[in-house]
């Protein structure tokens, strides 16, 4: 497995990890004072505001960004684009992610804008590594 293959892996938990995020500290409450409610997650977290309503935001976000990057991924290597330029474009696009993740809970739109372009980007960059 290469390291561009694991990172497959690492971007499909990523919108895992927002949902544990817009979901933590709300397990324990009861659904009538607004504790997280299994039996309607997704009507609970349309409910949410804040920090919670952005790590929502980010989980979809998250998922919506996948199938380009898997895709993206699997052409690199089946058009043959040399595997130490595929493996650093999609560690990039992990760690980008990351701090996709990261601005979107703190709440900087700009930064957050310009850190999915370089992401959406990488993908693009993977797509030619063939031709590199």
């Amino acid at each position: 497995m290469t390291l561009a293959y694991a990172c497959i892996l690492v971007a499909a938990l990523l919108p895992i990890v927002c949902a544990g995020i817009a979901k933590s500290g709300m397990f324990g409450v009861p659904r009538s004072e607004g504790g997280y409610d299994n039996h309607d997650p997704r009507a609970w977290l349309a409910r949410q505001t804040g920090f919670r309503a952005r790590a929502n935001a980010a989980q979809a976000n998250s998922f919506e960004a996948l199938p380009f990057f898997v895709g993206a991924v699997i052409v690199a290597h089946v058009t043959g684009g040399r595997q130490g330029l595929v493996d650093a474009l999609a560690v990039a696009f992990i760690a980008l992610r990351v701090a996709y993740i990261a601005l979107y809970l703190a709440d900087r739109d700009l930064g957050r804008s310009i850190v999915w372009m370089l992401g959406f980007a990488s993908c693009i960059a993977l797509l030619f590594t063939g031709a590199f």
